[in-house]
């Protein structure tokens, strides 16, 4: 039996409509990371566009940069996890909502 084409087409664009309004949600929600209990923090969108680093002005030690440097890193690494699984949590309950019905794999 052969694929119906228009039914097809009208997945592809209920897709495409869903996929607009998540990227839409995703840079309007904002993700905060943070190391060292919150002594240093960094906010960025769900589509990784950062927004603001804090650092307690206790955790800046001149004689021990190295340790700063490094929750600096960690907390960027918190923020991007954060905002990598805010999408795909976004992404699959757009998906499963949609109805849209996906090849075996590509399930969210």
């Amino acid at each position: 039996m052969q694929p119906d084409l228009n039914e097809m087409m009208r997945n592809v664009q209920k897709m495409q409509q869903a996929m607009e309004k998540l990227q839409g949600e995703l840079a309007a929600t904002v993700v905060e990371g943070s190391a060292g209990g919150g002594a240093v923090k960094i906010s960025c969108t769900g589509e990784l566009e950062f927004q603001s680093v804090k650092v307690q002005a206790d955790t800046v030690d001149v004689s021990d940069i190295e340790t700063l440097e490094d929750l600096i890193l960690t907390a960027i690494k918190d923020a991007c996890e954060k905002a990598k699984n805010l999408g795909r949590d976004k992404m699959g309950r757009s998906i499963n909502s949609s109805g849209i019905q996906l090849p075996p794999g590509f399930g969210f």
